[in-house]
C-alpha cells in the first residue's frame, strides 16, 4: 500500500480501511465520526492490495451519498499515483456505486433473461403506483363499499411494508395499521390485482426493484452469478436497511467474505419505512463466522459537553453497541435544558437567543430549530414572519410530485414503453376533451393493436381532435430510433407548452422546472437511463412550491429531525421535549417505538456543534375544541431525560419559568390559621 495513503486517518478509522479478514467487518460509526471518510479510504486500500475497482460494489441510500463516496476514493488514489504506488496506476472510477434501488434497475436489466422479465420495463414512482391502486379499487368494486375502505395511499403503504418486512398481511395490519385490519380479505384481492396490473403493462415499482433482486437471488445458481461479478460489497447506513435488502446481502454473500457494512444503531430512525434496528444489531451472529466489529468513537463535529449530553441519553437504551463519544473540542458551554410556560414561550426563547447568536457573528444558517413533526415549528414559523426573519424549511413538494414534470415525464415513459398504460393514461388527459374513459378507450386501441402507431387511425373525441395530430406526430418521433435521444425533451416541452398555459397557472414559473428537466436530461446517453434515474433519484426542487424569491443572503434553518439526519449547525434548538411529542404519542404503543423515539433525540442532539437547546414547554394549549375556550394541558420532561442524567446540562427557566418561587403566604403578614381540612370534612357530614 502507498505509504501515507492512510495517514490521516486516526487509529480506529485506519482499522477499518486496512482489515483483510475472511470474516465480514461491522464499521460502528458514532455521530460526526468520519463514516464517509472511513469508507472511501476503504475502497482506496482494496484498490491498493489489487483488487479491481470495477469489482466493488458500494451500496448507499442517495447517489449523492454514492458520488460523494466515489469522488473521495477517486482523490485518495489520485494521492497515492502521485506517491508512486504501482498497484494504483490501473485504478480507475468504481463500476458499481449507487442506491440499492438503483443497482437494483441495473442487474435485473443485465439478468432479465433468468427472471423471465423484459429488459425494456419501465419503472413507476410512488404516485403513479398509488393512482394504478386507485384505478384497481374502482374496478374491483371496493371504492363502493359499503364502509370506508383505505385510500390509495394507505392501500400502497400497506403493500410497500409487506413487501419490504417480509411480513404476512394480518401482520403488517395488526402492527402498524390495525384500522384497516377488517378489510385484510379485501386488500390481499386487491394486491393481487396490482401486482397483475403491473405485469401486465410491463412495469415495475419500487418495491419490485428488490422484490425481482430478492428472487434472482433465492436461486443459488443465480445468486451465484450475480456475485461472481463483485469481490467486495460495501454499505452505508446499514441501520437503515429493511429485511428484504438484508436479505439481498446475505444470499449474494452467505460467507460474508468481502462484505463490509458501516452504520449507527443509535441513529436507526426510520422504521415507517420499514427499516429495523435488528439488522445491525444482530450483524455479527450471521454468518459462518462471527463479524470483525470496529468501532469509531472519535467524534469530528460536537463539543465534549454536547457529546457528554448526548452519550448519556443513549446509554440508557436496552439493546445497543456500546459507545462513548469523545471530542477534541473541550468546552465550558453545557448543553441547555430549557423549561417554558407553553409554545409561545418556547417561540420568544428561540427567537431572543437565534438574534442574539446573530449579533455575536453566528449566521443564521449555522442555526437550526429541529423538531420531531412538522406541524411543531407553525408557531415559530408565524412569528419569524412577523418579526421579518427569513427561513427555510426542509420537506414538502418532491421534484417529480409536480403535476408539470409528471405531465411530460409520463410522455416520455408512454414512449419509452407503450404498455405504460399509467403513463399512457396521464398523457392522453393533457388534450382538451379527453377524460378517464376517453383515455382509457386510447390505450385500449393501442394495447390491441401492439403499438403507438395506432394512435394515427383512432378517432378521438371532437374536442380533442384539432389537438390529436400534434400528439400522433410527436409520439411517432419518439418511437422512430432514427430521432437521436438529445432532444426528445425539447420536442416535448415544445409540445406541451400550450396545455402547460392552459391547464395551470404561474406556467412562467412552471415552465422554468421544465427546462431544468431539459437540462438534466442532456447529461443522459439515453432515454432508458434518464427515466430511471429520475424517477429513481429525483431532484428537490419544484415550481409548484415557487414564490417570491429570496432576497435573504442569510436565513434560519428549520428541519424535522428525519430531515436533519446528516446535517450539523453550530447551534441547534430542539422544540418540545415533552413526553407526548419526544417520544410521540403516535409512537409509545411497544418498546420498539419507544427506543426509536429514544434515537430521534440523540440524533437531533448530535446535530450541534457548539451550542444545544434542548426546550420543553410546560403547558400546551389544546385548539381543536375553540369553543370549550382557554383549555391546557400539562407535559413532562420527556422521559428520555431523567433526573439522573440533568448534571449534563446547564438548566434554564424562560418566562414566568425564570420567576423566582415567591415567598410562601403564611410569612407575609399576621393572621389567624384556617383550618381548612375540616371544612372539607365538614361538607359531608
Amino acid at each position: 500500500m502507498s505509504a501515507g495513503l492512510l495517514d490521516s486517518l486516526n487509529p480506529e478509522q485506519r482499522e477499518a480501511a486496512e482489515y483483510d479478514g475472511d470474516a465480514p467487518l461491522l464499521v460502528i460509526a458514532g455521530a460526526g465520526s468520519g463514516k464517509t471518510s472511513t469508507l472511501a479510504h476503504r475502497v482506496a486500500a482494496l484498490v491498493a492490495r489489487g483488487v479491481d475497482p470495477r469489482r466493488i460494489l458500494l451500496l448507499t441510500f442517495t447517489r449523492r451519498a454514492a458520488a460523494e463516496m466515489s469522488r473521495r476514493a477517486q482523490r485518495i488514489l489520485a494521492r497515492g499515483r502521485r506517491e508512486g504506488a504501482g498497484a494504483l496506476d490501473r485504478a480507475t472510477g468504481l463500476g458499481w456505486s449507487g442506491t440499492f434501488h438503483a443497482i437494483a434497475n441495473r442487474l435485473l436489466r443485465m439478468h432479465a433473461d433468468a427472471i423471465r422479465l423484459d429488459p425494456s420495463f419501465t419503472v413507476l414512482d410512488r404516485s403513479d403506483s398509488a393512482d394504478l391502486l386507485d384505478v384497481l379499487r374502482n374496478q374491483v368494486g371496493l371504492s363502493r363499499a359499503p364502509r370506508r375502505f383505505p385510500r390509495k395511499a394507505t392501500c400502497l403503504a400497506i403493500y410497500s411494508r409487506a413487501v419490504n418486512t417480509q411480513e404476512p398481511l394480518d401482520r403488517v395490519l395488526a402492527d402498524a395499521f390495525p384500522w384497516c385490519a377488517e378489510w385484510q380479505a379485501e386488500l390481499r384481492r386487491l394486491f393481487a390485482a396490482y401486482v397483475d396490473g403491473k405485469q401486465s403493462h410491463h412495469v415495475l415499482d419500487y418495491d419490485d426493484l428488490l422484490l425481482y433482486w430478492f428472487h434472482l437471488v433465492q436461486e443459488p445458481a443465480l445468486a451465484r452469478r450475480v456475485a461472481a461479478a463483485f469481490d467486495h460489497v460495501l454499505v452505508d447506513e446499514y441501520q437503515d436497511t429493511n429485511a428484504l435488502q438484508d436479505a439481498i446481502l446475505r444470499a449474494m454473500m452467505p460467507d460474508g467474505r468481502g462484505l463490509t457494512v458501516v452504520g449507527d444503531d443509535a441513529q436507526a430512525i426510520y422504521s415507517f419505512r420499514a427499516a429495523t434496528v435488528d439488522n445491525i444489531l444482530r450483524f455479527p451472529e450471521r454468518f459462518p463466522r462471527p463479524a470483525r466489529v470496529v468501532t469509531l468513537e472519535r467524534n469530528y463535529r460536537s463539543t465534549q459537553p454536547v457529546l457528554d449530553a448526548a452519550n448519556a441519553v443513549i446509554a440508557l437504551a436496552p439493546r445497543r453497541f456500546a459507545k462513548q463519544l469523545h471530542s477534541l473540542s473541550p468546552s465550558r458551554e453545557l448543553p441547555r435544558l430549557v423549561t417554558t410556560d407553553d409554545e409561545l414561550s418556547q417561540v420568544d426563547y428561540v427567537v431572543e437567543r437565534v438574534l442574539e447568536a446573530r449579533e455575536a457573528g453566528l449566521e443564521l444558517k449555522r442555526q437550526a430549530v429541529l423538531f420531531r413533526a412538522a406541524h411543531h415549528s407553525d408557531a415559530l414559523e408565524v412569528e419569524l414572519g412577523r418579526r421579518n426573519i427569513p427561513f427555510v424549511k426542509y420537506g414538502g413538494l418532491k421534484f417529480l410530485e409536480a403535476a408539470h414534470v409528471k405531465d411530460m415525464v409520463c410522455v416520455l415513459r408512454w414512449a419509452e414503453n407503450p404498455r405504460d398504460a399509467v403513463a399512457g393514461f396521464r398523457a392522453l388527459q393533457l388534450l382538451p376533451g379527453i377524460g378517464p374513459s376517453g383515455a382509457q378507450r386510447a390505450i385500449d386501441h393501442v394495447n390491441a393493436a401492439g403499438s403507438l402507431a395506432a394512435l394515427a387511425d383512432y378517432a378521438p373525441p371532437g374536442a380533442a381532435a384539432a389537438d390529436w395530430p400534434a400528439l400522433v406526430d410527436l409520439m411517432g418521433r419518439l418511437r422512430d430510433t432514427a430521432h437521436a435521444w438529445h432532444g426528445q425533451v425539447g420536442a416535448v416541452r415544445s409540445w406541451y407548452q400550450p396545455h402547460l398555459e392552459r391547464l395551470y397557472d404561474s406556467a412562467e414559473v412552471r415552465a422554468g422546472d421544465l427546462e431544468q428537466l431539459e437540462q438534466i436530461a442532456g447529461r443522459y446517453a439515453s432515454r432508458e437511463r434518464f427515466l430511471v434515474d429520475l424517477t429513481l433519484d429525483p431532484p428537490e426542487a419544484s415550481g409548484d412550491e415557487s414564490g417570491p424569491p429570496h432576497l435573504d443572503e442569510d436565513w434560519l434553518v428549520l428541519s424535522t429531525i428525519h430531515s436533519a439526519k446528516g446535517q450539523e449547525w453550530d447551534a441547534v434548538f430542539v422544540l418540545n421535549a415533552a413526553d407526548g411529542c419526544i417520544p410521540s404519542d403516535m409512537a409509545t404503543g411497544h418498546p420498539d417505538q419507544i427506543e426509536e423515539e429514544r434515537r430521534l433525540l440523540y440524533v437531533a442532539m448530535t446535530r450541534a456543534r457548539r451550542s444545544l437547546h434542548v426546550i420543553h414547554p410546560q403547558r400546551f394549549y389544546i385548539r381543536h375544541q375553540p369553543r370549550l375556550g382557554d383549555r391546557h394541558v400539562y407535559t413532562p420532561l420527556t422521559r428520555f431525560i431523567p433526573a439522573s442524567i440533568r448534571d449534563r446540562f446547564e438548566l434554564v427557566g424562560h418566562g414566568r419559568a425564570a420567576a423566582a418561587d415567591p415567598a410562601p403566604i403564611g410569612a407575609q403578614g399576621p393572621g389567624a390559621p384556617v383550618d381548612v381540612a375540616s371544612k372539607l370534612r365538614d361538607m359531608w357530614r
